[in-house]
């Protein structure tokens, strides 16, 4: 029998540790070379691991584990042929029927059947049972296969020594269960994904490891309106894409901070390090939690160009299929909660970059316009800012230029 360790590989400089999210082939089953076999979450996306060789697949980790670079998820073994038997065994078996041998009571193979994941502990259950001094043998495996997972060795652990049998005659009598409550009590325990961990530590590094503070204004989006409205069917013609408001702010918000290095800068350090580039990161919402990718060198782009990055990256986001490169860098960020009808709110800072904007939902108010009331599309706008990097009066004064350059379209688009 010749067997391939298959063993996590190393994804990036700053990944130690990975959790395999789930299995794409079954515990037994033949696999081809470069076939996919699991999904590991990473801190940052999830990744596909293929097969190293050709041949039946054993399982070693189970879904849910966390591993670390280099640990062994799964075993192939290579003298497995794709109909499930190994490849001398055709040749043995033809010998044995020429040779009468006395009647032995035939057992049906169902009956003896067992997998290699049956009372074999996960990684993780194995380092528990060993530590509480838990032999495995005495652990019934609730996992795929009967495979011990994490869960069932912590009870184990934790399990209270058995009762004498003498002790359940002198048991007392149990007084009477109180009525149970009406409607449904249900909880359901499910562990956090790699990512929404990753993220959880992140917005909390944030927040004690920052002096954030938070700006607000508003913009009327009058002549932003207008502008769509105007061109938007030649834009889409000659484009294909639509004109929304996210590459609006995206170019003015690169203009100013072209202007105000210290709004693009960022702390690493003792030193501050500014940028003479922009690159914003756009906040994507995926099922598996918010994350940032950057459009890079925005002060070069036109406004189609934005978008159809921001598009791809949103597309690629949905679907899992980020890389590591396209997650990574980004001195400045924009969300937009508006899309899903926030009024106002507090953005917090994705780390290292030291200010974040966010944007949020258009209503039609009334406003004084030249000593008249009139309705005006609004939105309110939140600067966060790291006070170590950006003083208050540089926030203010960004927030106010963004402001000027997204109610006079015309300037921005003249770089006036």
């Amino acid at each position: 029998m010749a067997i391939v360790e298959m063993k996590v590989p190393v994804i990036g400089e700053s990944i130690t540790e990975v959790t395999l999210s789930k299995w794409l082939k079954k515990d037994g089953e033949y696999v081809n070379l470069d076939e996919g076999i699991c999904e590991f979450e990473s801190d940052k996306a999830t990744l596909e691991f293929p097969a190293e060789a050709a041949g039946k697949l054993i399982y070693v980790a189970a879904e849910g584990d966390d591993l670390a670079i280099g640990a062994l998820v799964a075993k192939i073994d290579t003298s497995a042929s794709q109909n499930g038997t190994g490849s001398s065994a055709p040749a043995a078996a033809a010998p044995a029927e020429a040779k009468p041998t006395a009647a032995v009571p035939a057992v049906a193979p169902a009956e003896t059947k067992s997998t290699y994941a049956e009372g074999h502990p996960s990684p993780a259950a194995a380092k528990i049972l060993k530590e509480s001094g838990v032999a495995p043998e005495t652990v019934a495996g609730t996992g795929k296969d009967g495979r011990i997972t994490k869960e069932d060795a912590q009870k184990a652990a934790t399990a209270p020594a058995a009762a004498p049998p003498v002790a359940q005659a002198e048991k007392p009598k149990a007084p009477a269960a109180a009525p149970a409550p009406t409607g449904q009590r249900t909880e359901e325990r499910k562990k956090m994904s790699r990512m929404r961990r990753t993220i959880a530590k992140r917005l909390v590094s944030a927040k004690n490891n920052t002096a954030m503070l938070t700006t607000f204004n508003e913009v009327d989006l009058t002549e932003i309106m207008a502008l769509r409205e105007k061109h938007q069917e030649a834009f889409v013609k000659k484009y294909g894409i639509k004109l929304g408001f996210m590459s609006l702010f995206a170019k003015a918000c690169a203009k100013v901070l072209l202007e105000m290095p210290d709004v693009n800068a960022m702390i690493d350090g003792e030193d501050i390090v500014y940028h003479n580039y922009v690159d914003i990161s756009i906040a994507i919402s995926t099922p598996n939690g918010l994350v940032v990718p950057p459009v890079h060198n925005v002060e070069s782009l036109n406004f189609a160009q934005i978008e159809l990055e921001i598009k791809a990256l949103a597309d690629k986001a949905r679907k899992g299929e980020l890389t590591l490169e396209e997650m990574s860098g980004g001195t400045f960020t924009i969300t937009n909660g508006g899309v899903f009808g926030s009024m106002l709110s507090t953005p917090i800072l994705n780390e290292p970059q030291s200010a974040i904007l966010g944007m949020h939902n258009i209503i039609q108010r009334p406003m004084a316009i030249n000593d008249q009331v009139e309705i005006r599309p609004m939105m309110y706008l939140a600067l966060s800012y790291d006070h170590r990097v950006i003083d208050g009066s540089s926030s203010v004064t960004f927030l106010v230029k963004v402001k000027q350059l997204l109610e006079n379209p015309v300037a921005m688009l003249l770089d006036l």
